[in-house]
């Protein structure tokens, strides 16, 4: 190997050769995947289907602090300089943004008018939440056009990533902040030490660092093949990370597990030596993940088994209905859908997606080019069976669309377990 981290692969890609936590070269691959499309970057017809590019989305585990990680990086402004979802449009993650912000509020006393900075900002919908707590906020994210509308609805935002150069400014302009929140970003950076470091430069002494990212026990256990994509880098889990934050003079004080995007945690860091009290959920997660073994290859291996078993039994399954003409369409036209469409070898089976959202219905999705139609095309059409791409949805999904069942459509389940839903209940396959 080189003495880089890293080497170029292409224009948008390139592969890394330590670990991102504790620059180890000693990796290991424990999840071969397919090859795969870069998420949600729909076509404008299917002919473009021919020039989509396939990057490898294989996961790695470190064999020196145990961090589970892509190696494979595509260039950070194709992925989020054009980014296009927007928090504001899911309830319940306004509700948790909610009850964050009001948590930290309560537990944590800071003086007058305190700074809550928010990197990866999105739409502002978390720092509406400090805001409304009598918080100074700015926010932080690449994403152009968002970050225009969120300073526009009041929540003032740099389109830019997080660099030393914006952490000064931010300093100098405003002084050093009382909270700094990274929520679903953390797993999204390449340089998380060099994130780590300005973060550590933002925070006031008495300051707190939010984050929030899919917890790799919850993706293990539960098979959230739907979450490995290219824009999450990181698959965090509790002891590296400890590890990493303490390197770099951060202290972890707390962790808190929760539902969101299957199994979520929130960690709350401070600078080593501040004010606040180490709570015993940091040691309680330690303790759970060397008892379970969770960072040793042969634990994450087991994923990759489960998936080569499902995969195969889909195959199967999917042969037998079209050869007597049943048809197969998906549900969601989501990040996940692309991994679970390339990774469960469904691109030629599935002939339509439908999404609620009109801003990507009559598109294309990759990496086949698979028509994206109204939600409405499902009771016109009546496709035999529809598989559940937006994972996360999966139960508002049903809900909405009983009627569907009722039709004598099935929905399919694919993970946790592979699973058959139609008027009558659920079947395995």
């Amino acid at each position: 190997m080189s003495n880089k981290s890293f080497h170029y692969v292409s224009a948008k890609a390139l592969i890394r050769e330590t670990c991102r936590l504790c620059r180890s070269r000693a990796l290991e691959i424990v999840i071969p995947m397919e090859n795969t499309p870069v998420a949600e970057k729909l076509l404008e017809s299917p002919e473009d289907a021919a020039d989509v590019v396939f990057h490898p989305l294989d996961v790695f585990i470190c064999q020196s602090c145990g961090h589970v990680q892509l190696l494979h990086i595509i260039d950070p402004e194709l992925l989020y300089r054009d980014f296009n979802y927007r928090s504001a449009g899911t309830k319940a993650l306004i509700d948790h943004f909610d009850a964050t912000a009001a948590d930290v509020a309560f537990r944590f006393k800071f003086g007058s008018n305190p700074l809550a900075v928010d990197i990866g900002s999105n739409d502002g919908s978390l720092l509406k939440c400090f805001k409304n707590r009598g918080f100074r906020v700015l926010g932080v994210d690449p994403a152009i056009e968002i970050a225009q509308e969120a300073t526009a609805a009041g929540i003032p935002t740099q389109a830019d990533f997080v660099t030393s150069e914006v952490v000064e400014k931010i300093v100098f302009e405003q002084g050093h902040a009382s909270v700094v929140c990274a929520f679903n970003v953390f797993a999204h950076t390449n340089d998380l030490e060099g994130m780590t470091i300005c973060i550590q430069q933002l925070l006031a002494p008495d300051g707190i660092f939010v984050f929030e990212c899919s917890y790799l026990r919850d993706i293990l256990n539960k098979m959230l093949l739907g979450t490995i994509f290219h824009e999450h880098l990181s698959h965090h889990s509790i002891t590296p990370l400890w590890q990493f934050l303490g390197r770099l003079g951060l202290e972890l004080i707390d962790v808190v597990h929760n539902q969101i995007q299957g199994g979520s945690i929130v960690g709350i860091a401070q600078l080593k030596g501040g004010p606040h009290h180490v709570m015993q959920s940091v040691s309680e997660f330690l303790l759970i993940e060397r008892d379970e073994k969770l960072l040793e290859p042969a634990t994450v291996r087991r994923f990759s088994e489960r998936l080569s078993f499902t995969r195969d039994r889909l195959s199967a399954f999917v042969a037998s209905q079209l050869a007597i003409g049943k048809r197969f369409w998906g549900f969601g036209s989501a990040r996940s859908g692309t991994t679970l469409i390339t990774q469960l070898r469904l691109g030629r089976v599935i002939e339509n997606i439908v999404d609620d959202n009109p801003d990507k219905q009559y598109k294309f999705a990759p990496p086949f080019g698979t028509p994206i139609v109204p939600t409405a095309s499902l009771y016109s059409e009546k496709p035999d069976y529809i598989f559940i791409l937006a994972w996360i949805h999966t139960e508002s999904i049903l809900e909405r669309h009983k009627h569907y069942l009722d039709l004598g459509g099935r929905f399919i389940v694919c993970f946790p377990e592979l699973k058959i839903i139609g008027k009558n209940g659920s079947n395995m396959i």
